[in-house]
């Protein structure tokens, strides 16, 4: 049984809502799926003060004590994520945006590979395709496995076409979803290779016992490794990874 987690950054049960539970009706109907629906408003979450304690002496020193590592620890025990958003002012919500402010430290150490990701975006006339890849990419950021997501016409009043070809978007997404849920974690993209690389070496010539990124980044062994999670990189990406490396080192001096 797989545990999905959809976080919804909207404040009504409308239109976004509709169209997470309808995604996990679909994404049900393939059997081994549990599925939950979380509003970040149900949580309280600080806004980020900008302070970058998380970034240099770790997460656990954030000033805000608040909701933040609850939302972490449901989406540790998940096996893929749902980012379900309204198009507010042609970008994701507030409280979605302050959602990635939060975990931005985890950009720097990603730990959510294995999961798959997703992204619903409702809107009333047009925007959300840009949306859905700032989704996308927010959820690679942190470690996932993003699959191709999906932007729905929510334009009140809703007619009975748009009702139906919204349906059948949301059902292509979930398929999508499920498909990334079973092949496991793929090999990592050339640039997504190239932004570990290159950070990894610039993080390595810091050689600070007192910067997180750089103790983290030796506990887990990432100094050494290809990637940051086991992946089979073949003979090309083997070479662009030192190519990658060496870059790295010159940006550094």
């Amino acid at each position: 049984m797989k545990k999905i987690i959809a976080l919804v950054g909207s404040q009504r049960k409308k239109g976004t809502y509709d169209a997470v539970l309808k995604f996990g009706e679909y994404l049900k109907s393939y059997g081994g799926i549990e599925f939950e629906t979380i509003f970040l408003h149900d949580y309280n979450l600080e806004f980020c003060t900008g302070c970058k304690l998380c970034f240099d002496k770790g997460e656990e020193y954030c000033p805000l004590k608040d909701d933040r590592d609850i939302l972490i620890e449901k989406i540790s025990r998940s096996g893929g994520v749902v980012f379900a958003s309204p198009n507010y002012a042609f970008h994701v919500s507030a409280r979605m945006k302050n959602l990635f402010d939060r975990l931005a430290f985890i950009f720097h150490r990603p730990r959510f590979w294995g999961k798959a990701c997703t992204a619903i975006v409702t809107q009333g006339v047009f925007g959300g395709n840009k949306i859905v890849k700032y989704l996308s990419s927010m959820g690679e950021n942190l470690g996932f496995h993003a699959s191709r997501g999906c932007v729905l016409q929510t334009l009140e009043p809703t007619t009975e076409a748009m009702r139906g070809k919204n349906d059948r978007k949301i059902k292509k997404a979930a398929a999508a979803f499920y498909k990334a849920l079973m092949n496991g974690t793929p090999s990592p993209s050339l640039f997504r290779l190239m932004m570990f690389r290159m950070t990894r070496t610039m993080i390595c010539r810091l050689q600070s016992g007192e910067y997180r990124d750089y103790c983290y980044f030796k506990e887990i062994g990432w100094f050494e490794s290809d990637y940051y999670y086991p992946a089979s990189l073949g003979l090309f990406k083997k070479a662009m990874g030192r190519f990658f490396d060496f870059i790295g080192r010159r940006m550094a001096l």
